[in-house]
Formats: C-alpha cells, structure tokens, sequence
C-alpha cells in the first residue's frame, strides 16, 4: 500500500494484512503486549488460535468499513498494527474506531505517524465515513500528541477504565471528524 522512511531512515512498508499474516501477527501481539500497559490486555490475555486469527483478518479484509493495516521492516518483521471498523447499521456506518499498536522498539521514530498517514488516506477514500473515534490511555501523552497532531479532539473521559497492576487508569475518548 505504501512506503514510508522513518526519521532514522529505516524504510517500512505499511499494507493491508492478509491471512498469512496471521502467525506473525500472533507473535507480534504476544510481544508488543509485554511491553506495554497502554493497551487493553496483557500477556496471555488475549488467546487466540491461528485459526481464529486467520478467519479474523479474511473477516476484516471482507468487511465494508474495515481494515487491518501491517507494518513491515526492511526485514519484513512485523512492526507496527492499526486497524478500523466502521458501525454496521444504517444509523452507525458513518463512524468508526481505530487502535494502533507498535513495538516499543519503533516508538519515537515516526512509524506512528506514518501509519495514521495511510490509514487515514483510506478512511477519507470510504465516502460513507465521516468520524473516527479512538480510546487513549490519559497518561499516554505521546500517543495524545500524535492523535491531536492529526486533528483528533477530546470528546471525553471514561475514570477507571483500565485496571493494571493493582491501580486504575483513566481513558480519554477522542474523535476525528472527516470533513466532505
């Protein structure tokens, strides 16, 4: 789908996942999950077979409103993930949320905003879609610049919403409106 060279100029390519993706995506997601409590579940957390990965990604890739975006290395190590799904309703089709994840080994490097930059390219060639909503961990300041370097506002604040050895963490609801 495209290239982009990162600030050390490493060189990546960001694409559409496929079911073969699924085994790395495997690893990637038991990695990526240790290394970080930014996301919404830790290691072995989340268990899922290869089979139930690849009948995932042949589900997104089928989806109207949906992809699943990989980012490879020169190496072609998987990276850096981001996927959306847009409402299946008439009332709801119009918007969408989205998360992104990259390996800890990459942050700082610009791969994050690489990938928004693909995957908000897509989101604005899908007509039907006019806001995209994510959920951020209020002390991932990082994360919280890069969504607002993109426009992404805050809408609101969920207390609580993360429960992460021993202490809570508070989430910040931020949105994205796509302009016409």
């Amino acid at each position: 789908m495209a290239t982009s060279t990162l600030k050390n100029g490493e060189k990546v390519m960001i694409r559409e996942a496929i079911k073969d993706d699924a085994k790395p995506l495997l690893g990637f997601l038991d990695k990526v999950c240790a290394e970080t409590n930014n996301l919404t579940f830790g290691p072995g957390e989340m268990p899922l077979t290869l089979e139930q990965e690849e009948t995932f990604l042949e589900s997104m890739a089928s989806k109207e409103g949906a992809i699943f975006l990989v980012a490879l290395n020169e190496k072609d190590e998987l990276v850096g993930t981001t996927h959306f799904m847009a409402g299946t309703l008439p009332r709801t089709r119009h918007a969408g949320e989205f998360g992104i994840s990259i390996l800890k080994a990459h942050w700082g490097k610009g791969l994050g905003t690489a990938m928004m930059d693909v995957l908000l390219e897509w989101i604005r060639q899908q007509k039907s879609i006019r806001k995209v909503n994510l959920k951020v961990r209020a002390d991932n300041l990082s994360a919280i610049h890069l969504y607002e370097k993109y426009g992404f506002f805050q809408e609101g604040r969920m207390s609580r919403e993360y429960y992460v050895d021993g202490e809570f963490h508070d989430v910040l609801c931020m949105g994205l409106h796509i302009d016409e």
